[in-house]
């Protein structure tokens, strides 16, 4: 799965990791990536969405409508 958020559009971030001995080894930083299903009552159908924890809380406070719209005038197929 794709750890990059549908709605907010989070990516890894990448970085190096510092040991004890200052030690530099590469790594990154998953965002927190769930796959979730959303009821959309217009189209009457179950969309399934890989969206990070904030844009859960993004789609409850919009709702899941609007995002959707925001997310086709954005370019993205859902």
């Amino acid at each position: 799965m794709s750890k990059v958020c549908q709605v907010t559009g989070k990516k890894p971030g990448f970085g190096k990791q510092l040991s004890h001995s200052h030690r530099r080894t590469n790594r990154r930083w998953n965002p927190n990536v769930q796959r979730k299903r959303y009821w959309l009552p217009s189209e009457k159908r179950w969309i399934t969405l890989n969206v990070s924890t904030k844009g859960i809380k993004t789609i409850d406070k919009r709702g899941i409508e609007s995002v959707v719209a925001r997310m086709r005038r954005q370019g993205q197929k859902v």
